[in-house]
């Protein structure tokens, strides 16, 4: 396939059904040498930019825990990588969402078919049946939330309790985002494990695989080099309109708080009225502008605390007003006006 010919959404694995890992070998030694230890923290937090294999990770050491009940094994102790056989009894349970010994807490549909904006209270609860009942299976239980920034408040604060008092041979792995908007006393629970950006040669070939594309393709290397390590971005990049568009909207981003009426109206028009893969593009590159600019504010020791503040209630704002605006296919233009008020206010 080329991926000149494609613009539409490509169609990509969901983590559960994914085996493959490009990039992160340290992270995955960092798991596996915690795991074959006999001591491993019980819950993680597994951060960095959206896209660049967060979630990937986490599925792959929920599947080796689930195939390897006993980190003293020889199959654990002599493992070089978290990886299993795709053909491994876990990974197609895992991948069926069949598996008893693994709960996730991700986004759904609600009773009307549309997808939440949130992680609701209701589905974290589960977590205390899931660790207080008998297992399905002998063994480990694993939980994982994909995000933990999608949780709401109250579901934030259920997911807490049972982090508190963590039962025997559980495990947690909280994906995120922006490290920044998890409550402290969450993280407080949790080893951090930050991923940094694939490399172009990584987001490339991980590319290449999920679209089905041809590495010697010339768009592939440029949204490659555009996509900033993310390989999620780069697949939404693979229209070229959509990485036009997202050169556009990064343009506009780095003028702020300043803004263009006229430019806005020329940007909400360029996303048309139900074209997914231009609003993903537009609300990628906005996520990555906010996050860039909240991880170097975390990352200061003199970081303007009030500013960093405003921009994690504007990004949970944006974020939601944009799952809302394509579960509900609204007019993409009053989006674009709210995003670019909203930053302009926060920034100012």
């Amino acid at each position: 396939m080329s991926a000149k010919s494609s613009e539409q959404t490509i169609s990509v694995p969901h983590p559960r059904e994914t085996t493959a890992l490009f990039g992160h070998q340290d992270a995955e030694a960092t798991l596996l040498n915690a795991y074959r230890g006999g001591r491993i923290p019980h819950a993680w937090l597994i951060g960095g930019p959206q896209g660049i294999g967060k979630a990937t990770l986490a599925y792959r050491m929920a599947r080796f825990v689930l195939a390897h009940r006993d980190p003293t094994s020889p199959q654990v102790q002599s493992a070089t990588s978290l990886g299993l056989d795709p053909m491994h009894p876990v990974v197609r349970q895992v991948a069926a969402e069949s598996h008893g010994g693994l709960l996730t807490l991700e986004r759904s549909l609600n009773d009307k078919g549309v997808m939440r904006t949130v992680i609701t209270v209701d589905e974290t609860r589960q977590t205390v049946s899931f660790f207080g009942s008998t297992a399905a299976v002998d063994g480990w239980r694993v939980c994982i939330v994909d995000t933990v920034d999608e949780l709401n408040a109250n579901a934030a604060n259920a997911l807490l309790k049972v982090l508190e008092e963590p039962p025997l041979r559980s495990l947690f792995l909280l994906v995120t985002h922006a490290q920044a908007r998890v409550l402290p006393t969450i993280q407080s629970r949790c080893r951090k494990l930050a991923l940094r950006p694939l490399s172009v040669a990584d987001v490339t070939r991980a590319t290449s695989q999920a679209g089905e594309i041809e590495t010697s393709d010339p768009l592939l290397k440029e949204v490659a080099e555009a996509s900033e390590g993310s390989v999620s971005r780069a697949l939404n990049l693979l229209g070229g309109g959509a990485l036009k568009l997202h050169q556009r909207t990064a343009s506009l981003l780095n003028t702020l708080p300043h803004v263009d009426p006229r430019e806005l109206h020329a940007l909400g028009d360029a996303l048309g009225t139900s074209d997914r893969v231009a609003l993903g593009a537009f609300v990628d590159s906005v996520d990555r502008w906010i996050g860039e600019r909240m991880r170097a504010d975390d990352a200061n020791a003199n970081a303007n605390l009030p500013r960093l503040a405003r921009l994690a209630e504007v990004w949970e704002k944006i974020n939601r007003a944009a799952r809302e605006t394509e579960s509900y296919n609204l007019e993409r233009k009053p989006l674009v006006f709210s995003v670019f008020g909203l930053l302009a206010e926060a920034t100012r």
